[in-house]
């Protein structure tokens, strides 16, 4: 039985993901949201299983298998604008469909059970700037997060002016923000990486997506959590921490809380098995 209880977790992930494929399934009369939903499910789920098996690797199979699949299917192949601009797109035209369901269930709903899990195992920009030298900060943070409620506002004002200015062929100048703001996006990304030596610069600083994912993540039921009895004070978990994350501290208002990309390079560094 101790045995299985180790599976739980991605048991309840895919059990998630499949529920919402099944619902979507039925209310929009779509297979597309079965395959879908089920895909990234599964993919999530393989990823934490074979983390749990010790595989070195676990996470970046998963960046892979759900980033390439969300950005050469969906994006280039399907034509949909995955990016923030498509679910303000969606959203003033008044559909339910591909972005506005996605930011929903990744984005907006699901970081209250898996919080900035999107960051670490589903990002497409994030799967490239994971590749970069630089997966511990080299500098302490900047104070210059505000910059990704700039680029938010932007995204809604870029998108609510084509509205407002009554633009024709709206669902083109979509595609194509797409595939301009993922060019901007890893360029951003990989100046920012090398200028801070830190991979996840983009994240912290720029990145719109983070305003949706952070008051969620804050009541996340998957974190984190520190054994006082069993931690040493070693700092080793801090030092690996991509995201600056204080997890010896298992308060919600820890430091940089809701920055948590549940990497789990902390969990892996633990001499003491306390994280």
């Amino acid at each position: 039985m101790k045995q299985l209880r180790k599976y739980f977790y991605p048991l309840l992930i895919w059990i998630l993901f499949e529920s919402v494929a099944v619902i979507l399934w039925h209310s929009k009369n779509n297979l597309f949201y079965l395959f879908n939903f089920s895909y990234i499910g599964l993919s999530v789920s393989a990823g934490i299983f074979l983390y749990i098996r010790k595989y070195k690797h676990a996470r970046r199979v998963v960046q892979l298998l759900v980033g390439l699949y969300m950005l050469v299917y969906l994006g280039f192949i399907c034509r949909e604008n995955m990016q923030i601009e498509g679910f303000w797109y969606y959203l003033f035209t008044g559909v339910f469909e591909a972005a506005t369901i996605h930011y929903a269930v990744a984005k907006i709903i699901g970081p209250l059970v898996f919080g900035r899990g999107w960051c670490g195992y589903a990002c497409w920009t994030a799967m490239i700037l994971d590749f970069l030298p630089y997966n511990r900060p080299s500098f302490p943070r900047k104070k210059i997060g505000w910059i990704r409620y700039i680029t938010f506002a932007l995204s809604l004002v870029f998108v609510a002016a084509l509205f407002l200015a009554k633009v024709g062929g709206i669902e083109r100048i979509m595609f194509w923000a797409f595939v301009i703001g993922n060019i901007a996006y890893y360029g951003i990304g990989i100046l920012l990486a090398f200028l801070f030596k830190d991979n996840r610069a983009f994240c912290k600083y720029v990145c719109p997506i983070t305003v949706f994912l952070k008051p969620a993540s804050y009541f996340s039921l998957l974190r984190v959590k520190c054994d006082q009895d069993k931690c040493v004070k070693c700092g080793k978990c801090k030092s690996v921490c991509p995201m600056d994350v204080d997890v010896t501290d298992n308060s919600r208002n820890r430091k940089n809380g809701t920055e948590c990309i549940l990497c789990m390079e902390c969990v892996k560094k633990c001499p003491k098995s306390a994280l």
